[in-house]
């Protein structure tokens, strides 16, 4: 292996501003396309291929089964070269499922699409993240994931627009993932050229492996490994089915794709103000604010059906989960800089059991009581209670107040 040449300091802010859009458009393509293209598209596919609610929600399970196991091979492998491999393999197979999608109407099929789809979803966030953070660390950059995160943002919004735009030109929904096949070509590109391949550290410099790693006490872990899966329970129901929910009131109808558009235009400078305020409260304290925010973001469309009261909702839901994910995984690097991929694995796996138990239960409520407001309260509920389990670990955990202090420490140091 090649030792990577050394760069002035102005080549080096290029250079990692280049690494940082590799993550932006991997997040275009196996999140934007590839997971979050079948929300907006759910309640068309349900006009034209009758499928339910009950398997609509099952599809969705299913794509986090993926996105979960994804995130077990994220944990158990050491290997950052073989890491560097299964993200590129992920940037493939999130090209093929999406347009698999379009080849086929059978259940069964699009259920394994939408499980591979997930898998390579879990490339970007997981496998694009510890390698970015891999990167930033080796050349002594500071290690914050915002930029690349952001990317989920523009990934909601791009996809809520492609979907109106395709509606508007009356093109079915096989025609509307072919024309996502077709963007997912071009968001290959970069995501693949622009991430650099894994290269031994130049003798004396910095590398990831020269960090000390800081495990977390075990109450640190259960505690938040906890409010992790409450805050997964409340992200992927509007994540789902929000199209759905507003389309199914009478007096929003058309406006489905417009509020997800505002969740994504709100969650892709979210991630960013996120960081800011967790150098001002720490990372506890941040989270804590952003999952009591969500809460009310998730349960408004329950309480109301006003066009205004929506598209807050909308705004709030947009600009509060993308910031739980990137702190959340933030912190798993800053206590494990030597291999940052095995605690975000560990902590996606809590999120990723609530992502799918959620949809599947929440599809089967909704077939039952002919609306989603039970499914609302649950999701709210859940958030409500992760929060309060936050504030616990804030109060009885000397790992979570020294990460508090260390993302303080950020602004003056």
């Amino acid at each position: 292996m090649h030792k990577e040449p050394r760069v002035t300091g102005t080549e080096l802010r290029a250079k990692r501003f280049k690494v940082l859009l590799a993550g932006v458009f991997s997040q275009l393509l196996c999140i934007g396309v590839a997971r979050f293209a079948y929300t907006p598209l759910l309640p068309v596919m349900q006009q034209q291929t009758g499928l339910g609610d009950a398997d609509g929600g099952w599809l969705a399970a299913l794509n986090y089964a993926g996105y979960m196991l994804g995130a077990v091979l994220a944990a158990s492998i050491r290997s950052i070269y073989l890491k560097d491999w299964l993200y590129r393999i992920g940037l493939v197979l999130a090209v093929v499922t999406t347009a698999g999608m379009a080849l086929t109407e059978h259940f069964w099929l699009w259920a394994g699409l939408r499980f591979f789809a997930g898998l390579a979803s879990s490339a970007s966030m997981l496998l694009a993240s510890g390698l970015i953070l891999h990167w930033l660390i080796q050349h002594r950059q500071r290690g914050e994931l915002g930029i690349h995160f952001a990317g989920v943002g523009v990934g909601i919004l791009l996809a809520a627009v492609a979907v109106e735009v395709m509606l508007r030109l009356s093109m079915s929904w096989q025609l509307q993932w072919w024309g996502f096949s077709a963007l997912a070509v071009l968001l290959l590109i970069p995501a693949w050229r622009w991430l650099p391949r894994p290269v031994k550290p130049v003798a004396g410099g910095a590398s990831a492996s020269a960090e000390q790693n800081k495990p977390p006490s075990r109450t640190f872990m259960r505690l938040m490994m906890a409010a992790y899966f409450c805050a997964g329970y409340g992200y992927v129901i509007s994540a789902t089915f929000i199209v759905t929910i507003v389309e199914r009131e009478p007096l929003l109808a058309g406006a489905g794709n417009w509020a997800f558009a505002l969740v994504g235009l709100a969650a892709a400078p979210a991630v960013m103000w996120w960081d800011l305020i967790a150098r001002r409260i720490g990372y506890l304290g941040a989270l804590i604010a952003a999952m009591l925010l969500q809460v009310v973001g998730i349960v408004l469309p329950a309480v109301t059906s006003s066009l205004p009261a929506v598209l807050f909702s909308a705004v709030l839901y947009g600009g509060t989960f993308l910031g739980c994910v990137s702190l959340v995984l933030t912190m798993a690097g800053r206590l494990y800089p030597a291999s940052p991929a095995r605690l975000m694995g560990r902590m996606t796996l809590a999120y990723g059991v609530a992502q799918i138990i959620a949809p599947a239960l929440t599809g089967m409520l909704a077939e039952m009581t002919g609306h989603y407001g039970i499914g609302l309260w649950l999701a709210g509920g859940f958030v409500a209670l992760g929060a309060a389990l936050l504030a616990w670990l804030r109060v009885v955990d000397q790992t979570a107040q020294r990460l508090d202090a260390e993302a303080k420490a950020t602004t003056y140091g």
